[in-house]
């Protein structure tokens, strides 16, 4: 029976569904988000339990993940409405900035006051910055979350893949000095500053085309225009060593400022891409390994509660900073502990350059998205539940 299913991708990916509708019923019987139930879905029936979806149709599935991400950012980036932003003003910059920085520097103390070695508590902490939005994204579409912190919400975790990569990068260069004592160090310190410009320009290229080309397309043709448009944006991002989270974003935010059809095409979008989401989230369950649990040891236990303390502790100083609204200082810190993609990445950037701690690093880095994934969404939700801007059932 394995043999037969092992052999047929269609098969397998049929299991993927079947898992995702099975398990989205489970989670809303036990009052936990559909993304936690793909999730745990995922987990059971990929290699490292059942095996049922092998790690090679994993690798083989990972473009359609790379298209849901894509769509994710693409959503959030439509947030960015300038209305917005002249009402809240330089909130959910500050916001990010503190929120980023605050984990870093809490997870790098605690690691230098343990005694563990500089260069491996740099790089380590410099990871801790990064938040992944779609676990958050799903939480706030499936139970229509909406009000201050949930609009804060979404411009924070958007701004998030920006400060991180900048703060990767200046750890990065730090650690490179502090190796081999050589090396430019000023174009270490300017690369992620670059690679957010360039995102930045090719973002607005795509938003300004998309915005004119939209206009020649009736409803039913517009999906695959986006389509054609958001798959262009990946390869352009791929070609410029840009951030494709990032790149999405800024076509998103420039898309929805510049066209008159943009709400109307975002309500055709939301449509079409459930399956799409639910195929990433299963298969990002898939991905999580719970057998490297037990090897993070110390290490593991500091930078998983010590960057959610300073993601908690930035998030409000942020908050109070910038006068928002008492509910934002009080309820966005716990929202934003999801970290999948982006940290991963940075992980193996990290493993390169101190390659004495790379496998440490990576099964840290590892167990945390596999415990921050499990218990993010669910904290999101009972978080917006207590600022009032999920209607509980």
């Amino acid at each position: 029976m394995m043999d037969i299913i092992h052999d047929s991708m269609f098969i397998q990916c049929s299991i993927i569904f079947i898992t995702g509708l099975v398990f989205s019923k489970l989670a809303k019987m036990v009052k936990l988000p559909a993304v936690t139930g793909y999730l745990v879905g995922g987990l059971l029936l990929g290699p490292f339990v059942l095996n049922l979806v092998t790690a090679d149709s994993v690798d083989t599935l990972a473009i359609f993940s790379d298209i849901a991400l894509a769509f994710i950012a693409f959503n959030i980036g439509s947030e960015f409405k300038l209305s917005y932003f002249k009402k809240v003003g330089m909130a959910p910059i500050v916001i990010a900035c503190f929120e980023s920085l605050f984990a870093v520097l809490f997870v790098l103390v605690v690691l230098l006051l343990t005694n563990h070695e500089l260069r491996f508590s740099l790089m380590l902490s410099a990871i801790a910055a990064a938040t992944a939005p779609a676990a958050t994204i799903m939480v706030i579409k499936q139970y229509k979350a909406n009000g201050p912190v949930t609009k804060t919400l979404l411009s924070v975790v958007a701004i998030d893949d920006a400060t991180a990569l900048i703060l990767f990068g200046f750890a990065l260069a730090i650690t490179n000095s502090l190796s081999s004592g050589s090396g430019n160090l000023l174009m270490m310190l300017l690369s992620p500053i670059i690679e957010v410009v360039v995102s930045l320009i090719i973002g607005t290229i795509m938003g300004l085309i998309l915005s004119y080309a939209i206009r020649f397309y009736k409803d039913d043709l517009r999906v695959p225009l986006i389509i054609a448009v958001l798959l262009l944006t990946l390869g352009l991002s791929e070609f410029f060593d840009a951030s494709s989270l990032l790149v999405c974003m800024v076509l998103g935010a420039i898309f929805c400022n510049l066209s008159n059809e943009a709400d109307k095409t975002m309500n055709i979008i939301d449509g079409i891409t459930p399956s799409l989401f639910m195929m990433f989230f299963v298969l990002s369950g898939a991905e999580l390994n719970v057998s490297i649990l037990p090897s993070i040891g110390l290490v593991g236990i500091i930078y998983v509660v010590f960057r959610i303390v300073g993601k908690y502790i930035g998030a409000y100083v942020g908050a109070k900073l910038s006068k928002a609204r008492e509910n934002v200082c009080r309820y966005i810190g716990p929202c934003l502990i999801p970290q999948a993609g982006v940290a991963i990445g940075l992980s193996l950037v990290a493993q390169s350059m101190v390659p004495e701690f790379g496998s440490t690093i990576r099964a840290v880095i590892l167990c945390g998205t596999l415990i921050y994934e499990l218990i993010g969404p669910f904290v999101t939700k009972r978080t917006l539940v207590m600022a009032k801007e999920i209607k509980e059932a």
